[in-house]
């Protein structure tokens, strides 16, 4: 089964490094380095972010990246929106056959069950925010630190 592409674990990942900054910026480079990724991968991610008015950059010496909003205000939904497209689920790419009871009926139901799991997750990212997620990851580094 295929899962969500990787542009929000990118984008979350940026968005709470952005948020460890505490205001600062960061280069794509720098980023890319946490994610052990490539700066070309990072600034699209990092592009689709600032569309969504998540972050900003600035150009030249000592530019780079920074949060456009608070960190409270930013939950991982809003990072997943930007940077994902399209819906999750989606029908057969083909009609089913409707001479097939199964077939001339499935669409509609499935609809109505995706929806619902397109929902619950829009609801779950959105009880997030980065900045309650990078109190966590700090939080688990000092539990991992004292062990």
């Amino acid at each position: 089964m295929a899962g969500l592409s990787s542009r929000s674990a990118v984008a979350i990942h940026a968005l709470a490094m952005l948020a460890h900054r505490r205001g600062g910026s960061l280069t794509s480079a720098e980023i890319a380095d946490s994610l052990d990724s490539n700066p070309v991968l990072v600034r699209r991610i990092l592009g689709r972010l600032r569309d969504a008015h998540l972050v900003r950059s600035t150009e030249g010496r000592g530019g780079g990246w920074s949060l456009a909003r608070n960190p409270r205000d930013i939950t991982l939904y809003d990072a997943y929106a930007a940077v994902e497209g399209g819906r999750i689920f989606s029908r057969h790419t083909r009609p089913p056959s409707g001479a097939c009871e199964v077939g001339r009926n499935i669409g509609d139901l499935l609809d109505a069950e995706f929806q619902n799991a397109e929902r619950a997750l829009e609801q779950q990212l959105g009880r997030t925010t980065i900045a309650g997620l990078l109190q966590r990851i700090l939080a688990y580094d000092s539990e991992a630190k004292d062990h």
